[in-house]
């Protein structure tokens, strides 16, 4: 059996290495990412993906060994490729654990971390056909050589290596959410779980990303001014063309233009009642003269997620309906804003935003009385959720959990009120969302959607001055 360590790599020449494995365009290497040397425009010396060093990588996984239980064994697998059709697949997201352990971007990989071996991978095997029609993938000797791992093999060898591995194992940890058939069909793995051994790793990893890292809060400032940058462009492109699926196209395109490599999820583009579905995502209707339209959206920059609403009248004008409900949201979200400092949690955040809305729509007269069973008909969200490499990230850790420097949630209070509510009939079909992002800082917050206007006549005085000249120009970064 062929085993490949870092010890044999190093008495090899590196053109050995890179001959036997990788794609070479003159002298740059292929291993199926971005790299310094292959992309120097878009990463550093050092960097194993864009913004992240090897050396950040490297201290994530011994952060995770030291929580880990003495002779315990996590196992990650990447994330599956999902088929569109019988020929086409859906575009690759990593796995948010898997990335963040080992800088791969690609499938079909398969990460053991313990404290005797350290990280060792099972990498794919590029045949000579997937080459032609795919392109190179990163395999063993990528593994060793650029995301430095201390053991590699082959994939195909999984069922011969990890059995003994777990064996040796007294607890076993894994990614529930993309097991694999490869090593969960496993006798080994399943008499460890018969017998109670198998965990799920999240516990561990969520709490390793609920507090970013200096170069992750860069990369998330940088999603977020993204974010804004694209939503304002599409706010100034709302009044000529009032279109859903034309504004969920013009942010995605903003987004895109300015670095992005996909949106964090499907644009939320709700104009009039639409606006009142809190994940409205069919975006295919006409935004209705005199209407307000919801967008909520957010991009993905090499791997860290940004997420904002704004909600405005296209026609350049709040009602003064709109604009009394609107004035209550706006009120609460900066409130809400205010509270976001160490020692706080999102659940006193959340209960907070309750009260005040609740307030709010009882004298506005939404609300007959203190009617929080009515209340949460129209708001059954949370005030926010903690946001990093994925929308929702960090899902193990409750929101109980009293916020600390570093963590970035969401503070987005809203109403959505159906048309067929039994209430006011002006009020009915009306959906309104201010979501911002939130930094938590050693002293207070920072707001890192902060650019992108909210206040009643800024919006208007942009929809009305701004609009037919700034609407279809080409963007500045």
């Amino acid at each position: 059996m062929r085993i490949l360590s870092r010890k044999l790599l190093r008495q090899l020449s590196f053109k050995q290495a890179i001959r036997r494995c990788t794609y070479s365009t003159g002298k740059v290497s292929d291993f199926g990412q971005p790299s310094s040397a292959s992309h120097p425009q878009l990463m550093k010396e050092g960097e194993l993906t864009p913004g992240i060093t090897t050396e950040e990588y490297i201290s994530r996984r011994k952060r995770l060994l030291e929580l880990l239980p003495e002779k315990s064994l996590a196992i990650i697998a990447a994330a599956p490729v999902k088929m569109m059709t019988d020929v086409v697949p859906y575009t690759f997201r990593q796995d948010a654990d898997y990335l963040y352990l080992t800088g791969c971007q690609q499938p079909g990989g398969v990460a053991v971390l313990s404290h005797e071996s350290g990280l060792c991978m099972f990498m794919p095997e590029a045949k000579p056909h997937d080459v032609v029609w795919q392109g190179q993938i990163a395999g063993v000797d990528a593994a060793l050589e650029m995301f430095k791992a201390e053991e590699a093999y082959p994939v195909s060898k999984l069922d011969k290596i990890l059995p003994n591995m777990i064996k040796g194992s007294s607890k076993l940890f894994h990614n529930k959410l993309t097991a694999t058939p490869t090593y969960t069909d496993m006798e080994t793995f399943q008499n460890a779980a018969h017998v109670g051994k198998v965990r799920d790793l999240s516990v561990f990893t969520h709490e390793l990303r609920w507090a970013k890292s200096p170069a992750e809060l860069k990369l998330m400032k940088e999603s977020a001014a993204i974010a804004c940058q694209a939503l304002l462009q599409t706010m100034f492109h709302s009044r000529t063309y009032p279109h859903e699926g034309m504004l969920s196209a013009k942010v995605e395109y903003e987004c895109r233009m300015r670095g992005a490599q996909r949106m964090a999820f499907n644009p939320v583009v709700g104009g009039g009642p639409n606006a009142s579905v809190i994940h409205y995502s069919r975006n295919d209707q006409k935004v209705k003269d005199g209407d307000l339209v919801l967008m909520d959206v957010g991009c993905e920059l090499h791997g860290y997620c940004s997420d904002l609403t704004r909600t405005w009248p296209p026609c350049g004008s709040f009602s003064s309906i709109q604009e009394e409900i609107y004035d209550l949201i706006l009120q609460t979200n900066k409130e809400c804003i205010r509270l976001c400092k160490p020692g706080s949690s999102i659940r006193q955040i959340h209960n907070y935003s309750v009260e005040l809305l609740c307030k709010g729509l009882k004298e506005i007269g939404i609300l007959k009385r203190d009617e929080y069973r009515t209340y949460h008909q129209l708001n059954p969200t949370s005030i926010g959720h903690y946001l990093g490499m994925d929308v929702h990230d960090s899902s193990m850790i409750s929101y109980d959990r009293l916020l600390k420097p570093g963590v970035v949630i969401t503070i987005e209070p809203g109403i959505y009120i159906p048309s067929s509510f039994d209430g006011p009939e002006r009020y009915q079909g009306t959906g309104i969302r201010i979501e911002d992002e939130v930094l938590i800082t050693e002293t207070g917050c920072e707001v890192l959607t902060g650019s992108m206007p909210k206040e009643i006549k800024h919006l208007e005085s942009l929809l009305n001055n701004y609009s037919h000249t700034m609407g279809m120009e080409a963007i500045t970064v």
